[in-house]
Parts: structure tokens; sequence; C-alpha cells
């Protein structure tokens, strides 16, 4: 597995173009907009995209989701379906950022808790992170150690909580019951910011550190 950060829109998302090694096949985890970054970033790594993959519905994640999809004809798979009124709203959304207007969709696929995916050769399991959206979903290579998180946790920090439907309680819960057990030693891509580990959140995090309770 190997994989690329692209930076996109003014929120500065990390966007990962992420592929098999084996297969080339490529799947784009949350394209929140600046859509010829991510096209470029296919090229040059000669991989042939199979799938998008959103964590969930925000503007600066999905809203590039349907004119990639269309254009690299594509589905886009995930979120959970509890984000459908981010996703729905995404016109809202991009009037509400200053986003320029974006293409609306539905996903090829809702995704569940306990779910994998496929890309390639390799097997992502769907764990259901709720807290900053309902439905947020993080993708997990148990194999390579590598998490998407989306905006669940950042180095140092976690998710926002004050968007409709976050709640504070639920995202905690979520962090230290379902993506700390899965190991120290797992690397995790967040959804802005640089990389960390879930063991060195554990440690230094002042929200979620083991100290704190």
């Amino acid at each position: 597995m190997a994989y690329r950060v692209i930076p996109v829109t003014p929120f500065e998302q990390n966007c990962t173009l992420f592929w098999c090694t084996e297969t080339k096949e490529a799947a784009v985890v949350d394209p929140g907009g600046d859509l010829q970054k991510i096209m470029a970033a296919i090229e040059e790594e000669g991989v042939t995209l199979t799938k998008i993959l959103l964590t969930h519905g925000h503007i600066d994640h999905a809203g590039a989701s349907a004119t990639l999809a269309k254009s690299m004809d594509v589905k886009i798979i995930g979120p959970q379906q509890a984000d459908l009124f981010w996703i729905e709203g995404l016109e809202q959304q991009s009037q509400m950022f200053g986003f320029q207007q974006v293409q609306g969709f539905v996903p090829d696929q809702w995704l569940n808790d306990g779910d994998t995916v496929m890309v390639g050769n390799i097997t992502l399991d769907v764990i259901h992170c709720p807290g900053h959206t309902p439905g947020h979903v993080v993708f997990v290579d148990r194999k390579a150690k590598i998490a998407q998180v989306g905006d669940v946790l950042f180095k140092a920090s976690i998710g926002r909580t004050d968007f409709p439907q976050g709640d504070h309680a639920t995202l905690i819960s979520s962090i230290k019951e379902k993506l700390f057990p899965l190991g120290d030693d797992i690397r995790f891509i967040p959804g802005h910011g640089p990389e960390s580990t879930f063991g060195d959140e554990r440690l230094t995090n002042p929200f979620v550190a083991d100290r704190w309770g």
C-alpha cells in the first residue's frame, strides 16, 4: 500500500490518494475540491482510480465527489447513512463557507460498522465513529497499520462537535473505544494537519490522553 496526501480547499483538507502497489488500483479518500490537483496526482502516480471513499459529508471532504465520480466513471462509497442530511445540504454548505457551487449526489453505497472495502488487494476495515458527524466512518488498513480518520482525531486535537448533530461525549467514546484499541502503532492520516499515531495521541493529546481519564 502506498499513498499521497493532497491538501485541497481553503481549509487545507487532507484528501488522500492511496493505491495497491501490486495492482495499481487506487481510491481517493475525501475529494473536497481542487479537482485538477487530484486528477494530476492520479496521473503522476500512474494508478487507476476505482472508487471514491468518504469519511463524512462536510463540503471540504465531499465537495468534488460527484464531479470526480462522473469524470472517472467510478462509484462513491460511504459514509454511513446518518450523514445523508449533510450531503443533501452540500449546496447550502457551499454558500455558507464560500465554496464554489458543488454538484449534488447520493453515494452509490452507504457503509456500516464492520464493513470492508477492497482496493486492489488491500482490505480496508470500516469503523463507524460518530461524534464529529453522526455518520462519520474511519478506514483502517490493518496490514499496513494505516488509518484514514477524517475529522475524528488530529495530532494534539480532536474534531469539532458544534455542528448540527455533533456530540462531544460520543466523539470521545469513538476515539477511546473504537480507535485506540486498534493499537498504538497504527499511524493515522487526519482530515487536516500532520499525521500521528494512536500511541502518541494516547500519551500526549490533551483531549483524549490516558492520563486525562
